[in-house]
Parts: C-alpha cells; sequence; structure tokens
C-alpha cells in the first residue's frame, strides 16, 4: 500500500475572525474532541465506526478505526513509573504505528509522533526575559527551572494525515495536534513551530543551533504572480480558555512582502510579528474565508494513554484532568498550504525537518516564551541500501539476486541498468543474469523526485571458481590516507590465503595485498591496511579475492571508500547501531573536535574531546547497552564548524 507524500511543508495558523467549529467534530476521518482514544466524547450514541485517533480505539464503535500512535513498551514504561518515582520526570518520544505514507480505508497516514516533556523542574525551559516568537533563535536561551502550571508542557502530539487516496485538492490534507499542560484552566497559550532546517538545542550550552538563514529561520518568498518559489518556517499560535479561543496561521517573510505580494493560494490578515530585523511572522487565512482550524478542550477527564500521566507534583495518574487536554485539527488544504496547490501541482512537497512546541505567557504572539520541548523530527524514511548475494560470475556466467537490505513498505523502488539484464522486477528485488551495474531509485509516491539512490555492481571473471559454503563478511574505513580492511570468513580451514584487490571505477581490480589464512579455528577475523596517498580518484573499491586449497575461488561483496576531504566532514558507520559506533571525521587540517551525543529531548548523554589530524580519523563509542532505542543526535564541533549526524540505534 502506497502513501502520498507529503509536506510538510505545510504551514500554519489562522485569525480569529472566521466561525470555527470548537465542539466535538469528526474532520479527516480523525477525531478532534479532547480526547487521546478514539471518538469517547462524541459517545457511544453518536458512534463512528472509521474514525481514528491518538490511542486505541473505542471498542463500542468497533469498525475500522485506527489508532496512530505507537504504543509498544508502553508496560514497561508504566512499570518503571510505578517503581521509580524518579522515572516520571524523563522524557520520552514514540513514532507512529505504521510507515510514513500509509494508506488504508480512505486515508493517507503520512506520519505522527508523541512526546512527553519534563515535568515541574524542566530541563527545557526558556531563560526569563525576552525570548519572543519573531526573535531569531540565536538570541533564544533556554535553562533548567520550575514552571508555572499554565505554561508546563506535559505532553505534545502531532499528526499529518491526507483524507483520501488521490493525492489532489478532493483529498483534504490534514494536520493534527494536541497538547497536555500541567494547568487545567484559565488562559493558556502554546505554538507548534515548523523549521526548514534541522534547527537543534544543546543542553550544556543553553543555545540553539541549525536555524535559518533569514535572521534566524527561513523565509517564504514568491514569484511576482503570488506564486510560491520557496516555502519557509511556519507556526500554529493558539490560545485556550475553557477551550479554543483562536488559532492564528503565521509564515515567515520578509515584511516587503506584505505590501508587494498577494499570494496566490492564502491572504495576508495584515498581522506582522517582527524580531530585530525585516523578517517576522505573517498573519494568513483562507482565500474563500472558510473555515480552517477545529478544536477543544477536555470538559471531563480523559485517557492519558497506556503509559498514564506523570503530574508536576511527582504524582502519577491514569487521566488527563479536565480542561487538561487541548486539541485541534487544521486544514492544510482549506487554508492553501496544501503542497498539491504549491509549488508545482505535485504532492511531493518539501517535509519541514523540525517541529518545535512552546507556551507563551500571555495571547499576544510576542509575549514571553516559557516552556518548550526540544526540536524534534517527524519525518525520517530510511534512504534505500542494497546489496547483492552473487557479486561475482565466476566462470560463467550466472544468475544474481539484487535486495533492498531496508525496504520501506509504503515506497516505490525503480532498477535500472545501462549495461547489464534484469531477468525479473519484484520491486524491492531484481534477479540479473548478466554482469553490469545496477541502480536503484527510491521514490516516496509516484510522480514524485528521487528520494534517495543506490547501485551494485555484478562482475564476471572468467578465471574463476566458487568455494562452496562459505560466508564472508567485508567493511573498510579511511583513516588518514590508509584505508582500514576488516573482513571475516565461516569456513576458514578451507582457505589458503587472501588476496585485496582495489579498483577506481568499481569494475577492474589490481592486487593490493596478500593475507594468509589462519586454518587453525573454522571461523575467524583478519584486517589489512592500504596506504591511498596519490590515487587519482574520489573514490576507490575493495573486494577480497580467497582462493582455497583446492584452487577454488571466491570473491567478497566490494566496499566502497571516499577519499574526498573537505573542510570538515562526519559519517557514522555502522549506522543503525548496536552497541558501537565509529565517528569517522575526514578533515583538511589538524583540528581540535568536541563530539556530542543527543537523545530526542536535547539531553546530553555523552561528550568527548578530542584531535584529528589532517586527513582521516576515528572516534569509536560503545556500550549504549543502557541507552534506549531510537533516534540520537550526533553533534561534531570543530571551531566555527559544526556538523550534525543522526544515529539509529537499534540494540
Amino acid at each position: 500500500m502506497k502513501k502520498i507524500v507529503l509536506i510538510q511543508f505545510l504551514a500554519l495558523w489562522v485569525y480569529g475572525g472566521n466561525s470555527q467549529v470548537m465542539t466535538p467534530v469528526i474532520e479527516g476521518k480523525f477525531g478532534i474532541e479532547a480526547d487521546a482514544q478514539a471518538n469517547m466524547f462524541m459517545g457511544v450514541n453518536s458512534p463512528c465506526s472509521d474514525c481514528d485517533d491518538w490511542f486505541y480505539k473505542q471498542v463500542p464503535n468497533g469498525g475500522n478505526s485506527l489508532f496512530v500512535i505507537d504504543t509498544t513498551g508502553a508496560a514497561a514504561i508504566l512499570a518503571g513509573y510505578q517503581s521509580n518515582a524518579a522515572n516520571r520526570n524523563i522524557p520520552f518520544y514514540r513514532k507512529m504505528g505504521y510507515p510514513s505514507f500509509y494508506q488504508t480505508n480512505g486515508r493517507t497516514l503520512i506520519d505522527a509522533v508523541f512526546v512527553r516533556d519534563y515535568h515541574d523542574y524542566d530541563q527545557t525551559a526558556f531563560t526569563a526575559g525576552s525570548n519572543k516568537n519573531g526573535d531569531s533563535p540565536a538570541d533564544w536561551t533556554g535553562e533548567t527551572s520550575n514552571m508555572l502550571p499554565k505554561n508546563d508542557i506535559l505532553d505534545v502530539f502531532l499528526h499529518l494525515r491526507r483524507e483520501g487516496p488521490n493525492y489532489d485538492p478532493s483529498d483534504q490534507l490534514w494536520l493534527f495536534g494536541a497538547v497536555a499542560i500541567e494547568g487545567t484552566n484559565g488562559n493558556r497559550y502554546f505554538d507548534f513551530e515548523l523549521y526548514q532546517t534541522d534547527i537543534f538545542y544543546t543542553r550544556s550550552t543553553t543555545g540553539f543551533t541549525g536555524y535559518g538563514p533569514d535572521a534566524g529561520h527561513t523565509a517564504w518568498k514568491f514569484d511576482a504572480a503570488g506564486n510560491v518559489t520557496q516555502v519557509g518556517d511556519m507556526i500554529f499560535a493558539a490560545n485556550y480558555n475553557g477551550g479554543l479561543q483562536n488559532i492564528e496561521a503565521r509564515i515567515w517573510v520578509d515584511e516587503a512582502e506584505l505590501l508587494n505580494t498577494i499570494p496566490a493560494n492564502f491572504d495576508w490578515t495584515g498581522t506582522f510579528g517582527g524580531g530585530k530585523t525585516q523578517y517576522g511572522y505573517a498573519g494568513i487565512q483562507p482565500k474563500n474565508g472558510d473555515p480552517f482550524y477545529f478544536g477543544t478542550e477536555n470538559a471531563a477527564p480523559t485517557w492519558g494513554g497506556p503509559w498514564w500521566v506523570p503530574r508536576a507534583n511527582g504524582g502519577l495518574v491514569q487521566s488527563y484532568a479536565t480542561g487538561q487536554f487541548m486539541e485541534f485539527g487544521i486544514n492544510l488544504t482549506v487554508l492553501g498550504l496544501d503542497p498539491v496547490s504549491l509549488m508545482g501541482k505535485t504532492p511531493c512537497g518539501i517535509p519541514f525537518s523540525k517541529v518545535m512546541v512552546k507556551t507563551r505567557s500571555s495571547e499576544q504572539f510576542t509575549a514571553e516564551l516559557k516552556d518548550f520541548i526540544s526540536p524534534f523530527d517527524l519525518f525520517l524514511p530510511p534512504s534505500v541500501d542494497i546489496a547483492a548475494d552473487v557479486p561475482i560470475f565466476c566462470g560463467a556466467v550466472g544468475v544474481s539476486n539484487i535486495s533492498v537490505t531496508n525496504p520501506y513498505s509504503t515506497s516505490i523502488y525503480n532498477w535500472t541498468t545501462t549495461d547489464g539484464s534484469i531477468a525479473v522486477n519484484n520491486g524491492t528485488s531484481i534477479t540479473v543474469d548478466q554482469p553490469g551495474t545496477y541502480k536503484v531509485t527510491q521514490v516516496l509516491e509516484n510522480n514524485c523526485p528521487a528520494y534517495a539512490v543506490d547501485s551494485a555492481t555484478i562482475v564476471y571473471d572468467p578465471s574463476c571458481a566458487v568455494l562452496n559454503n562459505n560466508k564472508i563478511n567485508v567493511t573498510g574505513l579511511l583513516n588518514n590516507g590508509l584505508v582500514n580492511l576488516d573482513w571475516s570468513v565461516t569456513s576458514n580451514k578451507s582457505i589458503k590465503n587472501f588476496t585485496i584487490e582495489r579498483s577506481t571505477d568499481g569494475i577492474h581490480y589490481t592486487p593490493a595485498g596478500t593475507v594468509s589464512a589462519d586454518t587453525k579455528l573454522t571461523y575467524s577475523a583478519y584486517k589489512a591496511t592500504d596506504e591511498v596517498f596519490g590515487v587519482k580518484s574520489s573514490k576507490v573499491y575493495y573486494r577480497i579475492k580467497i582462493t582455497g586449497h583446492n584452487g577454488e575461488v571466491q570473491y567478497s561483496k566490494a566496499v566502497e571508500i571516499s577519499l574526498s576531504v573537505n573542510a570538515l566532514s562526519v559519517k557514522l558507520t555502522p549506522n543503525p547501531v548496536k552497541n558501537a559506533v565509529l565517528i569517522n571525521i575526514a578533515s583538511n587540517a589538524d583540528k581540535d573536535v568536541q563530539v556530542f551525543i543527543y537523545d530526542v529531548t536535547g539531553n546530553l548523554m555523552r561528550s568527548i574531546n578530542t584531535h584529528v589530524q589532517k586527513g582521516f580519523s576515528t572516534i569509536k563509542m560503545n556500550d549504549f547497552d543502557t541507552w534506549a532505542k531510537g533516534i540520537y543526535t550526533v553533534k561534531v564541533l570543530s571551531g566555527s564548524d559544526v556538523l550534525v549526524e543522526r544515529m539509529l540505534l537499534t540494540k
């Protein structure tokens, strides 16, 4: 099943002018009723058999309803809360329980996330002072601070979906959000801010990095006809007081756009929350004046999910208290922010990179900011990786199966070759019967641009035969001009020696060294190095030729090594990670570097200060056994250079 692509490229909010629905309602086949469990406040007297929600579907209604948040491991989280109260102030997050762009029963689930924040004594709070919307994140500072109940974020929910399977304007695009705040009454104000860049908060420095180029954000840009030529940052600013009062949609622009541009897909409201430059957040509204947001807060206690709700006083309860859970839905199509109607009439919009949720001290958009959840990712499908089971046709033309090693059920994989022959195409794998180079292109939906590309080369060697029942694993790493090769074999006693072969084109190989086999053990691991100074190529390829005592030959899969060195570059291997990761740093000079690893909340998990030489260096980090599986951020700092990589810990 496929899913629609999407965009998170969406955007913002609205003004408080038009009449909006602020009572329980079903929109986009999703319940907006200030309840985390399907359609509870709508009640069994008004059942909906095909309406989704955040958590478990409502049993009395039955039908085809879904819940979007992955609740795997909820029992363990709850048990940890119950056994140790200190665990109750530890953030965590959960992604959607389905692959991105999952399509079923007339809707497309693009992505969803649940994030639990710190409670009471909050480690991601804005420093008291002048931190405001409209300022550059470069000027924001954080701290650890006690938080007023009306500003203290407990939980955040976010879900993006399209109602329908056709990816056109009739299939409306919806953004749903919810926030649970410690305070249960009075005025509460919060923002969902969407960034185009990989913004990041570092607790140890209490500062933000990775923000946009236009006064700390990314600006929207238009052509003379008002069509969007560049999507920028956006924000949904919500105000609650005994219910939803209004949601304002704003986009980051140069203030001159308000005077010189008439947008083709939405209108300006006339509001502008600027910072210290010509840039700021401008309010937008639908062209046709239709309502585009819906929301309410819970009028009675409502279930807090399978992991319950830790409160700021250290208590643990099953339900959100009355007035504590606020939920909303925004119709991005009505608002004019559907990528189907922007930038090329395609459902393949530019995903926003990060989401940040904040609370404000008052209804005023530029009021002082209080609590925040560190910027988090919403959308990270895995990039395609392929491998061939027979990389060498030995002595005769044969058959090889090339497969996607990390297939993503909602992606499309297109295979091509200019010099080979594809006999069978199974989508995520092909069977080939000729030597050649085979390329696969991963797209997230039909008619979308390429998301990721990988290739595999099958080589013909007329002089080799196959050494049966031997599995070979080989890896390579460039370090300061030396390629370190590691390989292992499972039938060691039948091997005479290993020949290291090198190539600059992945097709023609020459010997680069020989290693004798240690036949005392059935299984053994080997190492070798090869100097690449002076190699006139941006890449080098290696394979291991194994010669048996009987004269038979087997080849390993080739490994590709990049030889390019920029000012500073970083690569993690392996990734995903189980218990150890190599942080490979290429530098054009000797440098002091700092390496930090953060969890999804911005908590610093580990750091190291070290020195790297000109060329290539490697830092090994391990002992991740006690860490929760999920996505971590690895940040490498050297002078003004800041490099960020994602590390997926799988256990």
